[in-house]
């Protein structure tokens, strides 16, 4: 995949010309290809979903950016969708922040997503959540955009404020944000729809809607998100959810009846297997190099 080719700016396209940009997370490589085939425009790499997935732990903060570069590189070397990815508080100061913010763009992300929580931080959608302040916030987004190797680069502001501080102070939060050059704002933990509404009214800089599932926020169709005036809405584990359930069942099923017969029909064929990985031309490949 040619990195060289503004991300950022793939996005900021993608986000005019689909309103509301519907974003999927896609935790591998393989599933951003999946993501690609269907028709998607923009994909997302949670920080959750490289905790659970890659690394089989909870999202506490623990993951390092190394970690979630790992990841980025692997998505961003086969799949052509701009990638938000998630980059929690950022893993440090000011320069650490940099630091991300550049290795960011020269794996090929389109956008990352920094938070306003304390390092230590917790899902969005738990309770105990702390903050820091909304000067420390504005901070570490001026260290973020100031960064940027990529003018279109996106800096996305998210803000947990709502869940501790109420709507009020959540959008207070994010004016400043934005004041502070932020390119976007993600409000997290979101109840209502008419709080969405809020946002919109008083920010001219685009908005995403985090629709996770088991969370606080009510599953909003694109229809209703699109009359509160939303730019993007998030899917980020729905297919990593389904994934692992499904996984689950295969396991259950293998170690109770001792085949997986019965489960076939569930399952990605081979040939279309094969179809995601465009396999055929890699095989042709080999034959017209060592076949001649």
């Amino acid at each position: 995949m040619n990195k060289k080719i503004s991300q950022g700016k793939k996005l900021r396209k993608a986000i005019i010309e689909n309103v509301p940009l519907q974003i999927v997370g896609t935790v591998n490589a393989y599933s951003s290809l999946l993501a690609e085939k269907k028709g998607h425009k923009a994909i997302y790499l949670s920080g959750g979903g490289v905790a659970a997935s890659s690394m089989g732990i909870p999202d506490l903060g623990i993951t390092t950016l190394q970690d979630v570069l790992i990841d980025v590189g692997r998505i961003t070397d086969v799949c052509r969708l701009p990638l938000i990815v998630d980059a929690d508080t950022g893993w440090g100061g000011a320069f650490n922040i940099s630091r991300m913010v550049k290795s960011m763009i020269s794996s090929g992300a389109a956008c990352i997503h920094i938070e306003d929580q304390v390092e230590q931080k917790r899902c969005g959608h738990r309770p105990n959540k702390e903050l820091v302040s909304a000067t420390e916030m504005q901070n570490r987004i001026k260290a973020a955009v100031d960064a940027k190797t990529d003018s279109d680069f996106m800096i996305m502001a998210r803000t947990d404020a709502i869940a501790n501080e109420g709507l009020n102070s959540a959008l207070d939060r994010a004016i400043s944000y934005v004041e502070a050059g932020a390119d976007a704002i993600f409000t997290e933990a979101v109840t209502e729809i008419d709080q969405y509404k809020k946002f919109s009214e008083n920010l001219n800089v685009p908005i995403l809607a985090n629709i996770t599932e088991f969370g606080k926020t009510p599953l909003f169709s694109k229809k209703e998100l699109k009359e509160a005036g939303i730019d993007m809405i998030l899917y980020p584990l729905s297919a990593f959810r389904a994934m692992s359930k499904a996984a689950e069942e295969v396991y259950s099923e293998i170690l109770e009846k001792g085949t997986q017969e019965s489960l076939i029909d569930k399952m990605q064929t081979r040939d279309e297997l094969y179809e995601v990985l465009d396999y055929h031309t890699f095989e042709k490949k080999l034959d017209d190099l060592f076949n001649e």
